[in-house]
């Protein structure tokens, strides 16, 4: 029997059969797992605890001889407890777990579950806006994933100005000088600000932030969904 112990943050869970569940657990080291889990939609299982959403878990898996694997022990090690106490940080979190199951194929590297355990904890985080959390968990997903805007040159291949009003080219991921452009400086600013920054919380130190934040959003949002 072939027993791989890691950590785990569930993605995705499917009712099967009468009691059972098919999860999809992103870990940093064995990418996207798929394994079934007996008995836990019982009322008395002890598996029940270790597979929630919003969570990280110690899971102890075997692989199958197909796709499917089957969880032998979960144990959580975190639970964030205020993303489920309010219901649009509970969307938000339901929406980044689909957003990386998405987005990753099955051996993803490790920068994808750090930036979700990242990401879940700044959901807890009650001083952070869900605006502020959603903007840098998607610039970052862009960064990693490899279709980060060009925060240096323009359209033209100058650098970008401080005086100068820009539109982003989704063909190219470049801002282009437009007169009356929805971005200036100020907003390349803090794209620039959260593309490097290990965690949201930077966003909290910048002032005027939350007043940049919707179009900013908006943006990185428009770009996330021209990767469908």
């Amino acid at each position: 029997m072939n027993k791989t112990v890691t950590t785990g943050i569930v993605l995705t869970r499917i009712n099967f059969g009468e009691a059972d569940r098919i999860i999809t657990i992103l870990t940093p080291d064995h990418g996207k797992i798929r394994v079934i889990v007996k008995g836990a939609r019982k009322l008395k299982s002890k598996m029940a605890a270790g597979i929630e959403l919003f969570s990280i878990c110690q899971i102890t898996f075997i692989t199958g001889r197909g796709e499917i694997g089957t969880l032998i022990s979960a144990r959580p090690q975190t639970h964030y407890t205020n993303i489920v106490s309010d219901i649009n940080r509970t969307m938000l979190g339901y929406e980044v777990l689909k957003r990386i199951n998405k987005i990753t194929e099955d051996a993803p590297g490790r920068e994808y579950f750090d930036l979700l355990a990242r990401t879940l904890e700044a959901l807890d985080n009650a001083k952070l806006s869900n605006d502020a959390v959603e903007f840098w968990f998607s610039l970052r997903l862009l960064q990693i994933s490899g279709h980060a805007p060009n925060l240096h040159t323009d359209s033209r291949k100058l650098p970008l100005n401080v005086k100068d009003n820009y539109e982003l080219d989704l063909d190219t991921m470049a801002f282009e000088p437009k007169s009356n452009g929805s971005f200036n400086a100020k907003h390349i600013k803090l794209f620039r600000l959260c593309i490097t920054a290990p965690k949201p919380d930077i966003l909290l130190q910048v002032q005027d932030s939350e007043e940049h934040l919707p179009i900013s959003l908006s943006l990185v949002k428009t770009m996330l969904s021209s990767l469908r």
